[in-house]
């Protein structure tokens, strides 16, 4: 049976696909403010990222504390929102700043890309926990020939956790 994924989760020792449950908006916005210490995910699949071993459950309780990455597969055809987003690309491109950001831990990675400027101080009124880059490069991560790992690493953009970050190069 195929289950279609449109939610995409990476932590320390898991990439988990699957639904978020109940999603009432894009996946950017339901993290950033989801104010329980779990998300429930259904239809997952988590690929074991020591011995990509996978394991499949119809549910799935993920603590939002392990979250590093996400990402969300968009259907870009008559999707409004995505619409906007591209609508105002060209405008947004100018305000993106580049970044390298630094996750270290059991995971050690680094994400290069563009970010709005400052979106991982918790001063940033647009976002408190989770913030969007778009164009990422993702080094330090050894997808050994697993499609779903090497997935990762050509996505458009990711939704980055700024409480898990432990280094930031801002080229600005």
């Amino acid at each position: 049976m195929l289950t279609l994924v449109s939610d995409v989760f990476l932590t320390d020792a898991f990439l988990i696909k699957g639904n978020v449950e109940n999603k009432y908006t894009r996946l950017s916005k339901l993290l950033d403010e989801h104010r329980k210490y779990f998300l429930r995910i259904r239809d997952v699949t988590l690929i074991d990222l020591n011995s990509r071993e996978r394991i499949t459950t119809p549910l799935l309780h993920m603590n939002m504390d392990e979250v590093l990455l996400a990402h969300e597969f968009l259907d870009e055809a008559g999707d409004e929102t995505r619409a906007d987003m591209a609508n105002n690309n060209a405008a947004e491109e100018d305000k993106l700043q580049k970044v390298r950001v630094f996750y270290t831990g059991n995971l050690n990675i680094e994400v290069s890309g563009q970010i709005r400027a400052n979106a991982y101080e918790v001063s940033d009124k647009a976002t408190r926990r989770f913030f969007v880059m778009r164009n990422p490069i993702l080094r330090g991560f050894k997808d050994n020939g697993d499609k779903d790992l090497r997935q990762l690493l050509r996505l458009p953009y990711l939704i980055l956790n700024k409480e898990r970050l432990s280094y930031i190069y801002d080229f600005n």
